[in-house]
């Protein structure tokens, strides 16, 4: 099992650790819903060095980033950042991901902790009719580099007191190339997965330990607070934002996720991994739906939980489902038939043999303070 450059101040913090995507990583601190709340109102830093790193560089990146994604990365200037997911080939997701524009020839790839061979296979397998080198041109930086999110209405306050260049003013979903707490080049991006702002800082592993120290130093006065795996669940679910492994899978279109925002047929974006299955999808209409519900009777839904009608028989499954800590009511999402997808439809969630009544309801749960 892996540790990450800020293991130790984990385990110093007394968090609970647990194995995660063959990584040791803390679940939680003081308790997910204190950490939660804290990033809701004020700042919480993530460890998330456990995610990986690809870089595509050359004149064929652009091309070979087309081909194997599903957004148009030919919208992205330097300087931009962009979500999008990899098609399979066979109609479901590999994976979802950040893609970095740092240049015309010169992307970086983020995906998820748990896929990250995975992905590097996949991608290696079709690098080469773009005659890109894995190793060389298309390059695996998972363990070179680490990874703090800072999220949170007060995040980039602290963070200014630790950075060279203006960064509050900076616009969602981009990046710059700065000196953070004295560490140069780091990639700092105003991204994040929680809804309340924030952003995320990659520097190389030896300069985990000096980012830590400087970021809680800067945010003494602001209230800030270590956060674990546990909260970074409950906080992006209340956005309704998917994870990978449970709403999308190897078995879900990204039509089906309601990530359509994020699948391009436009003639800039061109051919890529499945574009004939997902055009007939999308010509067809899809036949389920991942939708958000939030619960009418007291309940918390779970991931795996049975979705049914009135009468008790099966619908659909829960993906992901909890008690919010915001709204002190039971969330989730799910699969459904795309006929009981509109907002207000009622359906039964089997809660522990019981039959508890919820409803549909538009997505994110969580609006805002």
């Amino acid at each position: 099992m892996k540790n990450t450059p800020f293991t130790q101040f984990h385990i110093d913090l007394g968090a609970k650790m647990v194995p995660f995507a063959g990584y040791n990583m803390p679940v939680e601190f003081s308790g997910i819903n204190d950490e939660h709340l804290c990033v809701r109102q004020k700042a919480g830093v993530f460890d998330v060095s456990h995610m990986g790193e690809f870089w595509v560089k050359g004149p064929n990146a652009l091309a070979f980033i087309q081909y194997t994604t599903s957004n148009d990365a030919s919208l992205l200037a330097p300087g931009k950042v962009q979500y999008s997911c990899f098609p399979n080939g066979k109609g479901g997701i590999v994976d979802d991901l950040l893609v970095y524009c740092i240049d015309k020839q010169t992307y970086l790839l983020v995906v998820n902790a748990a896929n990250i061979q995975k992905d590097w296979d996949h991608l290696a397998a079709i690098a080469p009719q773009f005659q890109i080198t894995p190793g060389k041109e298309l390059y695996n930086a998972s363990d070179e580099i680490c990874q703090l999110a800072i999220q949170g209405p007060l995040a980039l306050k602290v963070m200014q007191k630790i950075c060279d260049q203006s960064i509050e003013d900076m616009e969602y979903y981009t990046f710059k190339k700065l000196t953070v707490a004295g560490i140069p080049n780091a990639i700092f991006s105003t991204t994040g997965y929680t809804g309340s702002g924030g952003c995320e800082v990659y520097v190389a592993n030896q300069d985990g330990a000096k980012l830590w120290q400087a970021v809680f130093e800067a945010g003494a006065g602001f209230g800030i607070c270590p956060v674990g795996l546990g909260a970074r669940d409950t906080l992006r679910l209340e956005m309704g934002f998917c994870l990978y492994g449970n709403d999308i899978d190897d078995a879900t279109s990204p039509l089906e996720a309601g990530l359509g925002w994020i699948t391009k047929f436009s003639e800039a974006k061109g051919d890529f991994v499945d574009k004939g299955f997902l055009t007939a999808q999308k010509a067809e209409g899809i036949k389920r739906k991942l939708v958000g519900f939030e619960m009418i009777d007291r309940g918390i839904p779970r991931h795996g939980y049975d979705i049914c009608n009135a009468d008790g028989s099966v619908i659909g499954t829960i993906t992901s489902g909890t008690m919010s800590p915001c709204l002190k009511v039971g969330v989730g999402l799910g699969y459904v038939q795309t006929a009981l997808s509109k907002i207000d439809t009622e359906l039964f969630l089997n809660i522990r043999g019981k039959l508890l009544k919820a409803k549909v309801v538009k997505t994110p749960f969580y609006k805002g303070a």
